[in-house]
């Protein structure tokens, strides 16, 4: 097991972080982890890494307890927090030799990592005069000299522009082959191309622990209809529809229909146009992606 946390649980004050928070990780996966903004995530992460201690409860990376195994939590540990610290004045390779003096690693190591992150273009510059999508790669890099076992990544895409958000990704994907991979992030894409399983934390509280294939599948949300009538029609009317929730007139004789129901709407919302001596000229299901269960888990309740 690269991953095991227990009950674990922080607060800040009156303000709890984890509440009794338990999951575990197997060696291969990538998972995501995702959830609202002060949802608990930088928490975890950080107790992952020794860098906090929990209130209670117990966590283990690669068997190593992170409250009384420390060091050997860090070695097999590599971390790139949200805010990456990187020492802009420092060229790329003086930096890594720096961290390479710190986890008592080869020089040799060096080349190999900035291969491995794609730096070696790069890599003659001060750290200050890269991109930002190079300084995520940086970081990557220094995260992978000691080549830890565990990769923890927390936001590792925050602030790329499109470009460097699928090189970084796809950077991510090809590591995660051989390493276990544990990130957050609030780029639903990103989780959809990467992640094998996701699990999603709300007010301090896992909601969900699933494949990512079943997580969509499974997941019961409301259904949006798209749908375009032949010739105008009154709120009233739309509002008579079995299982619908609200309806906004988009444009014309455009409607966009929400419904709860398990089974698909768009027949009903068909019949209903006969009904009414109407022809639909467009009626689509909007797909259910992992944002509308994102949305769905972690809404006020």
């Amino acid at each position: 097991m690269s991953i095991e946390v227990k009950e674990v649980s922080k607060s800040y004050g009156t303000q709890k972080a984890l509440d009794a928070v338990s999951f575990s990780i197997n060696r291969g996966e990538i998972v995501g982890f995702l959830g609202p903004n002060g949802a608990g995530k930088s928490t975890l992460m950080k107790i992952l890494t020794t860098y906090l201690s929990a209130d209670s409860g117990e966590a283990q990376v690669n068997g190593s307890d992170v409250a009384t195994q420390q060091k050997d939590v860090q070695k097999s540990i590599g971390y790139l927090p949200e805010h990456n610290p990187l020492y802009l004045d420092l060229y790329v390779r003086e930096y890594l030799a720096f961290n390479a003096d710190v986890y008592k690693v080869a020089k040799s190591r060096i080349e190999e990592v900035i291969n491995l992150t794609g730096l070696a273009p790069e890599a003659h510059k001060k750290i200050g005069a890269l991109s930002k999508g190079y300084r995520q790669r940086v970081g990557l890099a220094a995260a992978l000299l000691h080549d830890p076992e565990v990769l923890i990544l927390d936001e590792p895409t925050t602030g790329l522009d499109p470009n460097q958000l699928v090189e970084i990704r796809d950077l991510i994907k090809n590591i995660g082959r051989d390493k276990t991979v544990f990130l957050s992030t609030h780029i639903m894409q990103e989780v959809e191309a990467i992640c094998d399983r996701v699990i999603i934390i709300n007010h301090g509280k896992i909601v969900t622990d699933k494949k990512l294939k079943n997580l969509v599948k499974d997941t019961k949300v409301q259904q949006v209809i798209e749908v375009e009538f032949d010739n105008a029609i009154t709120n009233e009317q739309v509002l008579t529809l079995p299982n619908l929730v609200s309806a906004k007139n988009t444009k014309g004789n455009n409607w966009e229909l929400t419904f709860n129901a398990d089974t698909d709407m768009r027949p009903a919302v068909f019949d209903f146009a006969q009904d009414n001596n109407l022809k639909t000229l467009q009626l689509n299901l909007k797909n259910k992606n992992l944002e509308s269960v994102f949305r769905e888990m972690t809404k006020k309740k």
